[in-house]
């Protein structure tokens, strides 16, 4: 009987500490007079463009400190793998910077991302914010266990005041709930889980890797940008192959912006490939919610808990307080 006990005690501390490991790490909130540090990790920034960025963050009251990659030229990229990986290492590291923006996506997180040390930042968390290649950071924090924040970057210029408004609200710590028109490719349903996602190329691309996302129970947001549209099926069935579909609570699509079709035509547009490879899922599936690639880009915090509930009056996307 004592035997039996012990296991049992055992069994329930193990599971308990399964449970703790799955909770998530959410850094702390922005308060006025914190500092935002903005870098790039990917794709150069040479221009003079960062003037309404800094201007916001002023607006909200923060300070800003401008990361040494913001200038760097080489090729496409915002210096070596080397120097972004300082830069962003050196605002990780740094007590002071609350926050890292960063500036632009393209391509090149993945290059740097297995240079940096995230020992200090896990002793310190702070709010990750971007979208599109930072992907990467994302999904890496994500399976570190730690939260972050998908939505506009420095150099979108044109957002809506309602995406800056929103990533203010995220960054603050403000309550964000979303209700947006429903669409009639929706699948109606509630679900309630954890938000993961991002760029669906590159999440793709991360599958088998340290920083692969977990979609275990989860509610997965996806958006992408100029692809091939039979890129997208062999992305989607990429994700159904992993198992990533059949373990998920739902499903909320963002923008597919500017597909593209080969001269003899996939035949069908984005959504409808999401929607055929996730036909037979009995998942709730929110359709053009406004996050991706577009002006009224609404940030998003992943690791978050959310429900969505998705019906013909409308659907909601609430984020638990």
């Amino acid at each position: 009987m004592k035997k039996v006990i012990s296991i049992l005690i055992v069994t329930i501390l193990f599971v308990s500490t399964i449970q703790a490991q799955k909770k998530m790490i959410f850094p702390p909130n922005l308060k006025k007079g914190d500092t935002v540090a903005i870098v790039a990790t990917a794709r150069k920034n040479i221009e003079d463009n960062l003037k309404p960025a800094i201007s916001w963050l002023k607006k909200w009251g923060l300070e800003v400190v401008i990361g040494s990659t913001i200038g760097l030229d080489k090729d496409q990229l915002a210096g070596t793998d080397e120097q972004r990986a300082a830069d962003f290492q050196k605002q990780l590291d740094n007590p002071n910077i609350k926050a890292i923006w960063c500036v632009r996506g393209g391509y090149g997180t993945v290059r740097m991302i297995d240079l940096l040390d995230f020992t200090k930042f896990k002793q310190s968390p702070k709010w990750i914010v971007g979208f599109s290649d930072v992907t990467v950071l994302h999904s890496h924090l994500n399976s570190m266990g730690f939260a972050s924040i998908h939505g506009i970057m420095p150099v979108s210029s044109k957002a809506s005041e309602e995406a800056k408004e929103t990533l203010r609200k995220a960054l603050f710590g403000k309550h964000l709930e979303y209700t947006v028109r429903s669409e009639f490719m929706n699948k109606y349903g509630t679900a309630k889980g954890q938000l993961v996602g991002g760029n669906l190329s590159i999440l793709y691309s991360l599958f088998g890797s340290p920083s692969a996302i977990d979609c275990s129970d989860k509610i997965l947001f996806i958006e992408d940008l100029d692809e091939y549209l039979y890129h997208i099926d062999r992305m989607m069935m990429n994700l159904k192959r992993n198992g990533c579909l059949e373990n998920l609570k739902g499903i909320i699509v963002g923008g597919m912006t500017k597909m593209k079709d080969n001269e003899i035509p996939w035949g069908k547009n984005a959504l409808e490939i999401i929607q055929d490879v996730t036909k037979n899922y009995n998942i709730p599936i929110l359709y053009n919610f406004p996050a991706g690639h577009m002006a009224d880009n609404r940030a998003l915090i992943f690791g978050k808990e959310v429900t969505i509930e998705v019906n013909d009056l409308g659907s909601k996307v609430i984020f638990m307080d």
